[in-house]
């Protein structure tokens, strides 16, 4: 970017933040406006549809609250770290720095391996 393209973009801000500070808070438009749409005898919902009468509802300190994801079951562990039995790794993302070290000093990764899978593992070859 140039000087001159930041200049540019730095009086733009500006102007825009001027504009942006001499605006009336959205919460006291919002209620200007409905108290005008009923005193005509409409509401928000018949003048602008009805993704606006929500809004118009909603206090404006009360904050939307996103759904957040199912929680994804838990994965038991597949490996065990045999100096440390407080490590696992359920097979799943990178490998922890216990495992690669365990691979890199000649250990096999079915080596590793725990419960029902350490049988499986094996007589499948990995």
């Amino acid at each position: 970017m140039t000087t001159k393209d930041l200049g540019k973009l730095i009086r733009d801000a500006k102007r825009q933040q001027a504009v942006v500070a001499k605006r009336k808070p959205g919460a006291a438009v919002r209620a200007k406006l409905t108290k005008l749409a009923k005193a005509e005898g409409y509401s928000i919902a018949e003048l602008f549809g009805s993704g606006l009468a929500s809004a118009a509802k909603r206090p404006a300190s009360r904050k939307v609250s996103k759904k957040r994801p199912a929680a994804k079951a838990k994965v038991a562990p597949k490996y065990r770290d045999p100096n440390n039995a407080d490590l696992t790794w359920t097979g799943r993302g990178r490998q922890p720095r216990w495992v690669v070290d365990a691979i890199a000093g000649g250990a096999d990764l079915n080596s590793l391996a725990v419960g029902p899978h350490a049988s499986a593992d094996a007589a499948v070859g990995g």
